[in-house]
């Protein structure tokens, strides 16, 4: 198998096969794109969900917060706590661990989080540190957003620019070899895309507007996250590539490398389905969030992206362009 997430279809067979749900009180279910599970507490509910933190051995602290606490916020959700699990390496050195954690705590204070609790330890089964986060939020019941609920007819908006996460990452990590080829300051501006990784604004901001579904730009980038949106919610789809907004820096990083910007990791951007799609820009950009209407979803089943005169089939995700280069 590759690096990466599995593929939807290993998913299916090895994984989800096995789930059955046990209690009624379980609101949200294992799916391919569903960000969170929801559990039923009377009036509100808990919303969870967890993520490892592989890709990179850089800023992995922030990191963790900020692509966990996405996950509830896609959910129209702020969160409350995080649980984590840190695996160090043999040989890790105390320095090294309270780097990470003070970047974890920092992360936290900065979207209003508490950390929970979690584990910590020293093992011969990984060879760097690995992060991995539980997130928890609560609402009212009856105001969960779900990545199932898109729906025919819906606008689909982008929040941000597509691969901002994964060119930080690439930026941070071959720094020396980017600089002397593209110069420091498109090097410095990709970097710096590592303080916009949060969507909490973007999916409070969207749920408090009224939208019928989100879901986190993560592996598989804006492409994927679109083909997992309309698998979840069972529709068709057609987007534009010239309307997913790309930034400069990532578009001269990718050349570079000769990776596809929309098929790397996008934590940062907030896929919505949305009725009224340009009524949401305009309130997500009254707090100061880029947002674009990028296509619409339909009933035709199939999953297009346009570039010019031609219309492409919508793959399903795979191995993310970030694990060419790392």
């Amino acid at each position: 198998m590759d690096t990466g997430k599995l593929p939807g279809n290993v998913l299916e067979r090895l994984v989800f096969s096995k789930i059955k749900k046990v209690h009624d009180d379980i609101l949200i279910s294992p799916g391919i794109g569903m960000d969170c599970a929801a559990i039923d507490f009377g009036e509100y509910a808990c919303v969870l969900s967890c993520d490892p933190i592989t890709g990179t051995a850089r800023e992995i602290g922030r990191l963790a917060v900020h692509i966990n606490c996405n996950d509830i916020a896609a959910c129209g959700v702020e969160p409350l706590g995080l649980l984590a699990t840190i695996l160090c390496p043999e040989g890790s050195s105390e320095e090294e661990l309270e780097i990470i954690m003070d970047q974890f705590a920092e992360a936290a204070r900065s979207v209003n989080v508490d950390i929970l609790g979690g584990h910590t330890e020293i093992t011969n089964v990984v060879n760097r540190f690995v992060i991995s986060c539980t997130a928890v939020g609560k609402c009212l019941k009856d105001k969960i957003i779900s990545t199932s609920g898109a729906r025919a007819g819906d606008s689909l908006v982008i929040t941000k620019h597509a691969g901002l996460e994964g060119v930080s990452i690439i930026a941070h990590e071959k720094e020396e070899e980017l600089i002397p080829v593209l110069g420091r300051q498109i090097v410095e501006e990709a970097k710096g895309f590592m303080d916009s990784i949060s969507v909490i604004k973007d999916g409070v901001t969207a749920g408090q507007f009224g939208v019928n579904a989100m879901h986190d730009v993560t592996e598989g980038g804006v492409l994927g996250a679109v083909w997992e949106l309309c698998q979840a919610s069972g529709t068709g789809v057609e987007i534009y590539k010239d309307r997913i907004p790309l930034h400069m820096a990532t578009r001269k990083i990718c050349e570079y490398y000769n990776i596809d910007p929309y098929r790397l990791i996008s934590s940062g951007c907030m896929l919505i389905s949305v009725p009224d799609g340009e009524e949401l820009v305009r309130r997500l950009k009254q707090e100061n969030i880029d947002a674009s209407v990028i296509g619409k979803l339909n009933n035709t089943g199939k999953r297009l992206v346009i570039s010019g005169n031609r219309a492409e089939e919508i793959s399903p995700p795979e191995s993310d362009e970030l694990y060419k280069i790392l």
